[in-house]
């Protein structure tokens, strides 16, 4: 082995994975060294409010000046948890400048920047590594860099958001509806006081974003994914769901197809015998499919302050074995492909369709006859009647192409007998 030594650290962030992170680095002091072959020290901390009281932090390494650690030749590795795109993007690239290796949980900035990222490490010749931006504590995108790396891999989908699993798994399990499921979430602090980002499938996005340039080698931005989120699942939805033998999951999807890729975000109907339907409340799962792996799958903790922690700790273990055998770099941007990703229009899915209509003779006909001039071919319908007058249709779809079921939709709103298009879903 060689000569133990001393590796500083620079922390940018003290916020909820930010002191994760401290409570690991004073935790696995005396094992990091049997670990990794060199003691770490973090040695300066960036905050923004220096008079804030930040109970077991030595207060003598805050700073609020990033110069304070840029312009210091013995800080190698800088840990950059404070989230959003600025300032963290111009501190990354300066401190990827300057020499210095960096680890980040950043999904934002990874997911719109990562390229230019990427190639100011290679440049530089450091690590650049993001393990805790997609999925918290669980190991995905090493696998797939590496472990997998031998693999074409056709497939990845994923339960990466664990707000909206837990809200949809109160909703099946314990039948509440999104509102209530969505204020225990809050309760409980797996929901932020704004849940858009969560709920609207914003999150998800940045992440299977980032999944889908590692897994097929092409880059794909936030920018690409299609995004629905799971606002207007309701109660009538699960119960359907549940008569299929489904449960409904807000899944992050990404395909490597002939003609391109498909990257989305969306609800779905997914049978009870797919490993992501037993994945439950606030977990995290990322289901993924290769050519010589066939399938696994990776379970676990999506988010929390050590959980997050965990991930970006790995990370910094991996940058110190790197330095001590001076071969940081040496993984990098692994997208040498340029795969079109294909517009959302022309991506096939199977539907379901959730629908009040007149209750007359002739209806349901000229339903299928409509969805059949839009090259959209039923195959299940169920009918159930709401009162007299109005009957509640339950349309499944063969996989069709986005494009043509929103026209045929968009026609069916127009006809006098449609009350009212309740759901539509997709089925996986």
């Amino acid at each position: 082995m060689a000569e133990c030594k001393k590796i500083k650290a620079a922390l940018l962030g003290l916020g909820t994975v930010g002191g994760g992170v401290y409570k690991l680095v004073q935790r696995q002091k005396e094992e990091m060294v049997k670990k990794s072959g060199a003691n770490l020290e973090i040695t300066r901390i960036l905050v923004h409010n220096m008079n804030k009281q930040r109970e077991g932090v030595d207060a003598s390494l805050l700073t609020d000046n990033w110069k304070e650690i840029v312009e210091d030749p013995e800080i190698s590795i800088v840990i950059e948890v404070m989230g959003g795109i600025e300032p963290a993007k111009t501190m990354i690239l300066e401190a990827l400048c300057a020499g210095k290796n960096v680890v980040t949980a950043n999904k934002d900035l990874v997911a719109v920047h990562g390229r230019e990222l990427l190639d100011a490490a290679q440049e530089n010749q450091v690590d650049f590594l993001f393990e805790a931006a997609v999925a918290g504590g669980i190991p995905i995108i090493r696998p797939l860099k590496q472990c997998l790396a031998v693999n074409e891999i056709d497939e990845v989908i994923g339960i990466v958001n664990g707000t909206t699993n837990y809200i949809l798994t109160k909703m099946f399990e314990d039948g509440m509806d999104f509102s209530e499921a969505l204020a225990k979430a809050t309760e409980l602090g797996y929901a932020e006081a704004d849940p858009t980002a969560d709920v609207e499938g914003l999150d998800a996005g940045r992440k299977v974003a980032i999944l889908a340039s590692i897994a097929f080698h092409s880059r794909v931005v936030f920018d690409d994914v299609y995004t629905e989120g799971i606002t207007k699942i309701s109660a009538k939805d699960v119960a359907y769901a549940k008569e299929f033998g489904s449960v409904i999951k807000l899944l992050g999807v990404a395909h490597n197809r002939e003609d391109g890729i498909e990257v989305a975000v969306y609800p779905m109907m997914l049978p009870k015998n797919h490993p992501l339907a037993s994945v439950r409340d606030s977990f995290n799962a990322v289901f993924v499919h290769g050519d010589a792996l066939d399938d696994a799958m990776f379970y676990g903790r999506g988010a929390g302050e050590l959980p997050t922690a965990s991930a970006v700790m790995g990370d910094v273990i991996d940058i110190i074995r790197d330095i001590r055998f001076s071969c940081t770099g040496r993984i990098s941007c692994t997208c040498y492909k340029n795969t079109p990703v294909k517009s959302s229009d022309d991506v096939k899915n199977k539907f379901f369709v959730r629908m009040q209509v007149t209750n007359k003779p002739g209806v349901l006909a000229r339903i299928a006859s409509m969805f059949g001039e839009h090259k959209v071919s039923i195959s299940k319908v169920i009918q159930k009647v709401i009162t007299d007058g109005v009957a509640e249709l339950v349309i499944v779809t063969e996989a069709v192409k986005e494009y043509h079921m929103q026209d045929a939709l968009m026609h069916l709103r127009e006809m006098d007998t449609t009350q009212e298009i309740s759901s539509v879903i997709r089925e996986y």
